[in-house]
């Protein structure tokens, strides 16, 4: 008969003819059992399937053994490929991972750092692009974001994105580009690849030109926004950092639909350097992040802050406010 609830601790104690108390202190390894005990309790959990409650392991100040991660959204390559390598570093140090997909919303992150929260996961690592989230000020346990400014007390684990934004320039120039333009997500002073971008213009006499296609720009509408602002500067450039590899390709798409010639008459190089990209567009010149390293960083930086070997976010000092990687150019024939 199947049951109608998932057993409880109670329901173990029954089947193993033992107090709720001596469950307990077999699931916590505590204090002196007999091996009669510890082996009659074993065979109740696994006959009916008992799982502990973690919420109430939190409860009782006990680890849950789960970490929150806050992205925008799995489907884009780039935060895909983060996520399974943040989930086989948290696995190698025994963590679980709850994923949470943003969609670039402010409201919905908002929900997720409440859910995650309430479910009493040991930390959160974010690298959603929500602006001005004042949640994060009164989160009082360990937090890691990966490229993304929160707080200086919050260590951000990032790739060297203003030279990376050099690099990529300065490619575009050895190139025999006379005229890059940069389309990004958002411009501003935060943008450290736009700010390498302009690092490597100044003193060419070349003007910047800056586009931008919000992030959440819904996905039916980013290539017409793209074209868009591509032909508000048509004649005026002759190359274009993207700086991820999707709007790289909706520049390559613009590109093939006015019959302008790659890499002729137009150089593209992108970002980030993510295996589904690179497999989809193996000609794509682009510049790319070290998504192991920064993962892993990221992890050991948060299980530091669970287990007390590390400075937590609002702590006097100690908190590295950024650690960054170097990344690497991967040439290719838009170039």
């Amino acid at each position: 008969m199947a049951r109608s609830h998932e057993p409880t601790l109670a329901d173990v104690a029954e089947r193993a003819g033992v107090s709720v108390t001596t469950v307990s202190r077999v699931l916590n390894a505590r204090g002196y059992l007999s091996q009669d005990a510890k082996d009659r309790v074993a065979r109740a959990i696994e006959d009916l399937g008992y799982r502990p409650n973690q919420v109430a392991r939190a409860l009782h100040g006990k680890k849950t053994n789960t970490i929150g991660l806050i992205i925008p959204t799995v489907a884009l390559p780039f935060f895909g490929e983060l996520a399974v390598e943040v989930e086989n570093a948290l696995a190698d140090g025994g963590y679980r991972i709850l994923i949470c997909n943003s969609l670039g919303r402010a409201d919905r992150e908002r929900e997720y750092l409440n859910l995650l929260i309430g479910n009493r996961v040991d930390g959160i690592i974010s690298g959603a692009h929500n602006e001005g989230l004042c949640e994060y000020e009164s989160i009082r346990m360990p937090l890691v974001t990966i490229d993304r400014d929160l707080s200086p007390t919050i260590p951000n684990v990032r790739c060297d994105n203003r030279g990376a934004g050099r690099m990529a320039t300065e490619k575009l120039l050895e190139a025999g580009a006379r005229r890059p333009a940069l389309l990004t997500s958002r411009s501003g002073a935060h943008n450290l690849r736009e700010q390498g971008y302009r690092d490597a213009l100044a003193g060419t006499g070349a003007e910047p030109l800056v586009l931008a296609v919000p992030f959440d720009t819904p996905s039916p509408l980013r290539q017409r926004r793209v074209e868009e602002a591509l032909d508000s500067i048509a004649g005026r450039f002759d190359a274009v950092f993207a700086t991820d590899d999707l709007a790289a390709a909706e520049v390559l798409e613009w590109a093939r639909g006015r019959g302008v010639d790659v890499p002729s008459r137009l150089k593209v190089v992108g970002f980030d350097g993510t295996t589904a990209i690179r497999r989809a567009l193996p000609a794509l010149a682009t510049i790319r992040q070290p998504l192991d390293l920064i993962a892993r960083k990221a992890v050991e930086l948060l299980v530091a802050q669970i287990d007390g070997s590390g400075p937590s976010p609002g702590d006097a000092g100690g908190v590295p406010s950024a650690v960054e990687f170097p990344v690497a150019f991967l040439p290719g024939r838009t170039l």
